[in-house]
């Protein structure tokens, strides 16, 4: 494990200064399980609810998390990926990690002593070892890998970040221990208009700070030799709807929006929204779920 390169990815003040905004703003717009992630959509009458109940399964199975005796969760959210290995995936002990204290705080809302969560980030984690047994029988991590790199970075030493996670995970799994990771990427279409460029800057400079997304050849080729991989399909389709779907509660909620966070956020959150929907239906973005193995 690489552990004296220097961290490079998002603060914790830079994460907090997104995801710490309340969570009864965020109540107001996501669904019940709390996932601000892209949900895998099933047909068009499918709900919210169920498309991200889905993708957490998708996520978890993909893994082989089910009866595990212990499993990570990298970026854990408000907790939902958490309260389903527990409930419906029968995971012994669940290890979330998060930089947003309110999303912790939440947790500890329904949380057992099934629940490990920790304001930490990855790369400080040291895992309660287990006696004749790798720290964990599988990791998962939705929507956190886009924080691992700041803005500006070279290519090289952007795989040079996402390389220590992968080290991290690869020392923190058996052989044969899987990885089940979704993020953003970066799209495939380079042809951006002037309003288009506007709109992804305005998501850097102040939806996201301190964040670039990676390109899904960066991830490949930073889990090169430490895992292999198993599966990988993009749905960025999936990230439109899911994105109109948060527009479209949070509009209908916006005077309850105004009142806990203001006018101009609940403007700059509706602006990233539209933004995101266009990215991702224009292939500007790209929406990746991928699973790897520990060779």
């Amino acid at each position: 494990m690489t552990g004296q390169l220097e961290y490079q990815g998002a603060s914790a003040e830079a994460i907090r200064s997104h995801y710490d905004r309340g969570n009864d703003f965020y109540a107001l717009w996501l669904d019940e399980t709390r996932s601000y992630s892209c949900a895998m959509w099933a047909g068009p009458d499918d709900t919210l609810r169920a498309a991200q109940e889905r993708k957490l399964d998708y996520l978890a199975e993909g893994a082989r998390a089910g009866g595990a005796e212990r499993v990570l969760d990298v970026g854990c959210g408000w907790g939902g990926m958490l309260r389903r290995l527990v409930d419906h995936h029968r995971v012994t002990e669940v290890v979330g990690l998060t930089l947003a204290t309110e999303q912790a705080a939440h947790v500890e809302t329904f949380a057992d002593d099934r629940y490990d969560v920790r304001v930490q980030n990855w790369v400080d984690h040291v895992p309660t070892p287990r006696p004749g047994a790798a720290p964990y029988d599988a990791i998962v991590s939705i929507g956190a890998f886009e924080h691992f790199a700041d803005f500006g970075m070279t290519r090289a030493a952007r795989i040079a970040a996402y390389r220590r996670f992968f080290d991290s995970c690869h020392e923190w799994l058996p052989p044969g221990g899987r990885l089940a990771l979704q993020t953003n990427v970066k799209g495939n279409n380079t042809r951006l208009d002037r309003t288009t460029v506007k709109d992804l800057l305005f998501i850097v400079d102040h939806i996201f700070p301190e964040s670039e997304l990676p390109w899904t050849s960066e991830i490949l080729e930073a889990s090169e030799r430490r895992f292999d991989l198993v599966s990988a399909r993009n749905d960025a389709d999936h990230y439109a709807r899911t994105c109109q779907e948060w527009l479209d509660r949070l509009v209908a909620n916006r005077a309850a929006a105004v009142e806990m966070v203001g006018e101009e956020r609940v403007a700059d959150y509706e602006r990233y929204l539209r933004a995101s929907v266009a990215g991702f239906r224009n292939r500007h973005l790209g929406l990746v779920r991928i699973v790897f193995e520990r060779v």
